[in-house]
């Protein structure tokens, strides 16, 4: 049985991998820390972790893409998309109302991860103003601890499967700022991935192009060697390679499989001008399917 490396029980990464997942015979490892996770897989503990790499809102999630590309070599193996839907938790009892209702002005402190807090300011605003906001580690852990200190008036923010892992009650649902809040999740892992039971809907390979320091126009002979091939990219980020200030790498997703002649032919050109090319996995891409709404998001 393949052992999966994530995020604490609980949190959107435990969601997200149960929903790609499905019914695969798996032991899912929990960790407190993402660069536990990482050193799981990377240290031989685990055969997978799972990584979440970018949020609809909150954009590139800068800590996990400099782990992937400075601090362990484990090629990506399958992505896919899942809603980062966030509730406030916490025991219904404490803030009820005389009239029966949730009295959000009982609230002392709302505690969960600053992502996560962040992504529902209109709701805190609205509803909580004078609630301290406490950072945690993950929001399965802002539920843990509001689970081990009752009666103080503190909620958490984090998902359903949080709250029911700790026996704690929703609040209040769906109170991120929008509704579109998705977060794009990648599988990392040395071997190969078994075939999902599932289409594969896309491939992608996603790469790191350095550029030669003394060359000018560099950056836009890369992106000709994919344009003029009709190469698609669905994302080209820059990051800073940490070796000095103002040397950057380029992070992009190509949408095509590194066995395809006209991405290794593009290769070869990038490569040709004195960059150097990293190619950090190439993988089935899989869009979030609503089965209550029929709608797909990428």
């Amino acid at each position: 049985m393949k052992r999966i490396a994530l995020l604490p029980e609980g949190s959107v990464s435990h969601e997200a991998v149960a929903y790609l997942l499905g019914d695969e015979p798996v032991e899912l490892v929990y960790h407190k820390l993402i660069s536990d996770v990482f050193l799981s897989t990377a240290q031989g503990k685990t055969d997978y972790s799972v990584i979440p790499i970018e949020n609809t809102i909150e954009g590139s999630v800068s800590l996990h893409m400099d782990w992937l590309v400075n601090e362990v070599d484990i090629p990506m193996r399958v992505e896919w998309v899942y809603p980062s839907i966030q509730n406030l938790i916490g025991d219904r009892q404490e803030f009820m109302s005389g009239a029966g209702e949730i009295d959000y002005s009982r609230i002392e402190k709302i505690l969960s991860h600053p992502v996560a807090t962040a992504q529902c300011q209109q709701f805190i605003r609205q509803h909580a103003p004078q609630a301290e906001l406490i950072n945690a580690g993950s929001t399965t852990e802002a539920v843990g601890i509001v689970k081990a200190n009752p009666g103080k008036g503190w909620a958490a923010i984090g998902t359903t499967l949080g709250a029911a892992t700790h026996g704690l009650d929703v609040l209040a649902k769906r109170i991120t700022d929008h509704d579109n809040n998705f977060t794009r999740f990648v599988l990392i892992g040395h071997e190969e991935l078994p075939p999902l039971n599932r289409p594969v809907e896309q491939q992608k390979t996603s790469v790191l192009v350095t550029l030669p320091e003394d060359f000018a126009g560099a950056l836009h002979q890369v992106l000709a060697a994919f344009a003029w091939r009709r190469l698609n990219l669905s994302r080209i980020e820059s990051r800073p390679t940490k070796k000095k200030l103002g040397s950057y790498y380029f992070y992009i997703d190509v949408l095509e499989s590194v066995d395809s002649v006209l991405l290794t032919a593009a290769f070869g050109e990038i490569e040709a001008l004195g960059c150097q090319v990293r190619v950090l996995g190439s993988y089935p891409s899989f869009t979030y399917q609503d089965q209550e709404q029929n709608s797909e998001v990428r």
